[in-house]
């Protein structure tokens, strides 16, 4: 269908009104971080402020978490209509089913449609926040060894009606504050929730007073046709080609023997300015919290994408429209059907998605791409829970303490604190003192782990040693981690990462190795000891001279320390000083 023509909104407008909108998503968050009750929204941050066109177009998402929304608001938005054909203002809507555009089923989504004063749709907001607790079967959000959605247990809300002329519909209140363990906290952070939702609609009310609707919309078609071009010119500056990669998850009871492989067959089409990613080439839904929901499958690929860019891309609808996904139903990284589980969507396996596209497109391209980003949720960012001796209290949360380091890149080291591919660094990692205030716990070391990355020309973030342990108490671990068996990899001649590793000490020295997912009781007397996995490094590591020429140091052809050879380094520098 051809659009009527518009007028062009000059440049500098253009770039003015994006930042406008990109304002109200961090006037969103902002609230949300201000107001929420649990530790894995406030302080670590877990949650996206998103805004959708009324035709379902994500328009902007500064600040947020790829792998929330950027390949799932638009189907969560989509959903809201489908299902709600009746829209009106002082609508909300909460959404956390995977089988509808949502990641898993512990993000909680509030959907609020903006309406103008004739009471037609214009956007929607999206506010999503990783819960503490979503009702499943077991203390934790990550069920990585639920075989289908019955024994994961959470409540499903495929975009049900949750406000109306803006009032709760306190039925659905209710059917939480039972399910939840924790229902006051679960409360407090929905009402933090609504209320980023709710500003996201005021200030966007205000624009739409201020500049006109017709302008907002107007300022969507222009961005996305512009996000498109500039898509475009990066891609036909790539080197053109196709290249297929296999990332490997760790084996849980139920994968492969080998671990839960994803392949990613990447292909650069420059003639055509598109970059086609096909997952369809990997093994069926498992029975078990691995699957990906189809938001996660889709997202994970995008993310891949623009990581690799030697040029920055604003990611949004109109610059998605020339990256091709091609997911097949009841795949393991595709399109899952009801009522396959899907609750670690949203890190382990999607991650693995992300880091094979990385590599294909570096191994196309020596100026884009990635390594392999370190694993996601080891049990340094376990959910931890129990009752409080202190006040009697329940508790359960995701401590996010540590997790995987960045990959190396075609032009840097790896990021610090990734923690993973699709939370991008977006997790503020948890203060040990508040962690310790919230809960009855110790933490006795945070310190990163030496060597831990992967050898490149740009190497790997390393990985973290992190040790706690109960504080008068014992208390439930849960958390499905990775690396353990298939560290990061590295790419272009780069090395792998060390491999993660995770036990218990108890005080008479007892040691309880760790499998991959888990769910224990630890006791008083015991340390949980968690190695977070480093990053891969990207590129041959020989030409990187800051060893010899920087840190004195001598290393043999194998990168190990020449210990004779350094001493002699060291020696001859302080003789020359002297």
């Amino acid at each position: 269908m051809t659009r009527p023509p518009q007028s062009q909104i000059d440049g500098a407008s253009l770039a003015i009104m994006q930042k406008r909108f990109e304002g109200v998503t961090r006037k969103m968050a902002n609230t949300l971080l201000r107001t929420a009750r649990s530790g894995v929204i406030n302080p670590a941050r877990d949650f996206s402020c998103v805004i959708v066109t009324a035709d379902c177009e994500l328009l902007g998402a500064a600040d947020s978490y790829p792998i929330h929304v950027t390949g799932g608001a638009d189907m969560m938005a989509r959903a809201m209509k489908e299902m709600h054909p009746d829209l009106k203002p002082g609508d909300a809507f909460l959404h956390n089913s995977p089988y509808h555009g949502n990641s898993h089923a512990a993000d909680h989504t509030i959907l609020v449609p903006v309406f103008d004063d004739g009471g037609i749709h214009r956007f929607t907001v999206l506010a999503k926040a990783h819960q503490a607790d979503c009702g499943n079967s077991l203390p934790t959000t990550y069920m990585g060894k639920a075989r289908d959605v019955y024994e994961e247990g959470a409540l499903i809300f495929p975009a049900v009606r949750i406000q109306s002329d803006f009032k709760d519909v306190q039925d659905i209140i209710n059917m939480c504050m039972m399910r939840i363990r924790v229902p006051k906290q679960w409360r407090g952070d929905y009402l933090a929730t609504v209320g980023a939702a709710r500003i996201g609609e005021r200030e966007i009310e205000r624009m739409g007073a201020e500049l006109g609707w017709s302008a907002l919309v107007a300022h969507g078609r222009q961005w996305f046709d512009v996000s498109e071009r500039q898509m475009i010119k990066v891609i036909s500056s790539m080197a053109p080609g196709r290249a297929r990669c296999t990332c490997t998850h760790d084996p849980v009871p139920g994968t492969p023997e080998g671990g839960v492989p994803a392949n990613a067959d990447v292909t650069v089409d420059v003639a055509n300015g598109r970059i086609i990613v096909d997952l369809t080439d990997n093994i069926d839904c498992l029975p078990l919290g691995l699957n990906l929901s189809h938001a996660c499958a889709r997202t994970a690929a995008i993310v891949g994408v623009f990581n690799s860019l030697p040029q920055t891309v604003p990611p949004n609808a109109g610059s998605m429209r020339r990256i091709e996904v091609r997911l097949r139903e009841n795949c393991v990284v595709g399109i899952p059907r009801h009522p396959v589980s899907t609750s670690v969507a949203t890190t382990n396996l999607g991650d693995r998605v992300t880091n094979a596209v990385q590599r294909a497109l570096a191994e196309i391209d020596p100026a884009a791409g990635m390594a392999e980003g370190g694993a996601a949720i080891p049990p340094a960012a376990g959910v931890i829970s129990g009752r409080d001796p202190r006040n009697g209290h329940l508790f359960v949360n995701e401590v996010i303490l540590a997790a995987g380091g960045g990959p190396g890149t075609p032009t840097q080291d790896g990021w610090l604190s990734l923690f993973c591919m699709g939370n991008a660094g977006m997790p503020f990692y948890d203060s040990v003192e508040i962690d310790e205030m919230l809960h009855p716990m110790l933490v006795e070391t945070r310190k990163l782990d030496p060597d831990s990355e992967g050898a490149g020309m740009f190497r790997g973030a390393p990985g973290i040693l992190t040790e706690y342990r109960p504080q008068g108490c014992a208390f439930e671990l849960g958390f499905v981690s990775d690396g353990t068996v298939n560290p990061a990899l590295g790419t272009r001649g780069g090395g792998e990462a060390r491999p993660a590793r995770q036990y218990l000490v108890a005080d008479d020295g007892e040691v309880t190795p760790l499998a991959t997912a888990e769910q224990i009781v630890v006791r008083a007397d015991q340390l949980v000891v968690s190695y977070s996995n480093g990053g891969g490094g990207y590129g041959d590591p020989a030409p990187r001279q800051r060893a010899a020429d920087v840190y004195r140091v001598a290393l043999r052809e194998d990168h190990s320390i020449d210990d004779a050879m350094t001493a002699n380094l060291r020696n001859n520098e302080r003789a020359f000083l002297a």
